[in-house]
């Protein structure tokens, strides 16, 4: 629960992202490509907090428990994400607007960045032996129904919603949609046990602290090319779309759930895989597949010629091949780590894999296709990081879990 809702309302501001510049950060007389830089920028800035979200909850939850971690992080973004649906725009209040905004993308990057390592941690710790990966996947699963909710939440909007009804509050809604879906998810947590591999192993011996960065930079290089790729075809897409190819909201956001749905697909039997064969082989895959694909994938998209279903079938298969990676690398970087630093551990490598190259996707290619006119930036940059990520996976053997 917790993983949807943080990556439901992720995914809701960078489907909304043209909506919020136009409200948000929009003086009069400036230009909408400004604006929409701006609001990408504000969206790198809630990554760039999620590192000292995970260092900062991961080491108290690697000391008194993921329980109690969890429950404090779920609070916090409901909180953050309700806010957000209630703020005033810049045509109220001025430059006050964005400067709002902006505290709250904060505080939601650093409970994103507590988020993620207490859930895998949860999800790995109480799965039976040689069912981690299938366990972990669940982690990414619901990271792909979040985006898929909002997806769904933004089309139906702008279906039955007038273009000016929904520029001037229907956005607002899915924000606000956050508070009884927290509410639900902090009763859940409430109810949580402990794992019981923290009751067990919490007190042990700490491993050295270059043994730890090691496996920190290790885990981000190898899911590196999963944060680019994801946020590229997943969230990013629908922005592209408008800005670069001239889709209308509609085109663009069928575009994104038919992407989601491909991602959504592949996730579980991806980490069922992964138990038999190991997580390396079938990451590897994904890895490769995108780094050969993603620029003939965009030169399909651009090619008016392309017929509305063969685009459909392609951005659904570009979401499956990002599964490919998503499903096994939650046990993955679980595995790099002991228990009593792998809430830390794996949330670090996570969040400044997701820092760099997923908070940076949307400023990055925005601001590239806008200086330099090439409309196949976001293929070159998903082809170049899931290259590295290759490199990384390949430099160690495969494992099967544990």
């Amino acid at each position: 629960m917790g993983n949807f809702i943080e990556w439901y309302e992720f995914g809701v501001y960078g489907y909304f992202a043209t909506i919020i510049a136009a409200r948000f950060f929009t003086p009069e007389g400036g230009s909408s490509a400004e604006a929409l830089v701006r609001t990408y920028a504000s969206f790198a800035l809630a990554f760039f907090f999620r590192p000292v979200g995970a260092a900062l909850f991961g080491r108290l939850a690697d000391r008194i428990g993921r329980r109690p971690v969890l429950i404090l992080v779920i609070a916090l973004m409901t909180g953050a994400t309700t806010l957000i649906g209630a703020l005033p725009t810049y045509a109220q209040v001025g430059a006050l607007a964005p400067w709002l905004l902006t505290f709250l993308r904060v505080l939601q990057g650093l409970s994103a960045g507590g988020e993620f390592g207490g859930a895998v941690s949860v999800m790995t710790e109480f799965a039976p032996p040689g069912r981690r990966g299938l366990y972990g996947s669940w982690q990414s699963f619901t990271v792909a129904l979040g985006l898929l909710a909002g997806a769904g939440a933004a089309a139906l909007l702008a279906t039955v919603l007038s273009a000016e009804q929904l520029g001037d509050w229907g956005w607002r809604l899915p924000f606000l949609l956050t508070l009884p879906l927290g509410l639900g998810a902090l009763w859940l947590r409430l109810r949580l046990d402990e794992t019981p591999a923290f009751r067990q192993d919490h007190e042990a011996e700490r491993p050295p602290a270059r043994r730890v960065v090691g496996a920190v930079a290790l885990g981000a290089g190898r899911i590196m090319g999963w944060a680019a790729a994801g946020y590229t075809f997943l969230v990013v897409l629908p922005s592209y779309l408008q800005s670069t190819l001239d889709a209308s909201f509609q085109q663009a956001l069928t575009a994104t759930v038919l992407a989601n749905l491909g991602f959504a697909a592949t996730i579980l039997p991806a980490g069922l895989l992964s138990d038999r064969v190991g997580r390396i082989p079938v990451m590897l895959t994904g890895a490769l597949l995108v780094a050969v694909f993603s620029v003939p994938l965009l030169n399909l998209l651009q090619d008016s010629g392309t017929s509305t279903t063969v685009k459909g079938v392609a951005v659904c298969a570009a979401g499956g091949v990002v599964g490919l990676m998503a499903g096994p690398g939650p046990a993955m970087l679980a595995e790099l780590f002991p228990t009593n630093v792998r809430y830390t551990g794996l949330g670090l490598a996570y969040a400044l894999s997701n820092a760099v190259f997923s908070g940076c996707a949307g400023l990055i290619i925005t601001k590239t296709v806008e200086r330099t006119g090439n409309v196949d930036i976001p293929g070159y940059y998903a082809a170049a990081t899931c290259a590295v990520s290759v490199l990384a996976l390949a430099k160690s053997p495969s494992r099967k879990a544990g």
